[in-house]
């Protein structure tokens, strides 16, 4: 299948992560080619969708998946919490994209100056959360942040690459759907960090890519 821009559809992790990078490229080149966005393509959708990455990511407004890797319709499967939190329905909605509709990819999306990690940072500093269910979220994303405490201090992005990191484990470690693609080297799944003022996405880490 042809991804509408040139190139065969992914059948791989590396090549679904090369689409993302060279989306990417693009988008912060300001040269967007908008793929997959017209009538002819959504009406073609209509029976099923093949989406080549699921894109699990920090809810932040300013983090709009197809956007900042220049796609379109049915070429990501997203999930969004804040701060990238897992949950149940987060891994049962990967879990989905992987089994039912062979995604050969995951990638994990966090950014700088993402509100969660601060409010956990905040919490770990000086004892206080959030009320209702925010704390939740800052209570699972405490943690990434205990983990560089010290290191945090002079670098504020540091406890935003460990949860990147500790999220990416995480997905391995609790969905046995997940490793046993691992292992067959049918999945990758990786880490990446978004500059919200620059538009660029960076590697962390990764299993399988």
């Amino acid at each position: 299948m042809d991804d509408g821009i040139g190139s065969e559809w992914p059948a791989t992790p590396a090549s679904a992560l090369q689409l993302l990078v060279e989306g990417n490229k693009r988008f912060v080149a300001g040269e967007r080619l908008h793929p997959h966005q017209d009538a002819d393509h959504r009406a073609a959708l209509a029976p099923a969708q093949r989406p080549f990455a699921v894109l699990f990511g920090c809810s932040d407004s300013r983090l709009a998946a197809e956007i900042i890797f220049d796609r379109g319709l049915g070429d990501l499967f997203v999930v969004r919490t804040a701060g990238q939190v897992v949950g149940a329905e987060v891994l049962g909605s990967i879990e989905y994209a992987v089994a039912a509709l062979d995604t050969p990819l995951i990638a994990v999306l966090g950014h700088d100056s993402c509100g969660a990690i601060a409010a956990a940072y905040d919490a770990v500093r000086h004892g206080t959360t959030p009320d209702g269910f925010v704390r939740d979220v800052v209570e699972r994303v405490m943690l990434s942040v205990l983990a560089v405490r010290g290191q945090a201090l002079a670098d504020a992005d540091a406890a935003v690459e460990e949860h990147i990191r500790y999220t990416v484990d995480l997905l391995v470690r609790r969905s046995q759907v997940i490793a046993d693609r691992l292992a067959e080297g049918r999945l990758g799944v990786v880490g990446l960090s978004y500059g919200l003022a620059e538009g660029t996405v960076r590697r962390v880490s990764g299993h399988g890519v």
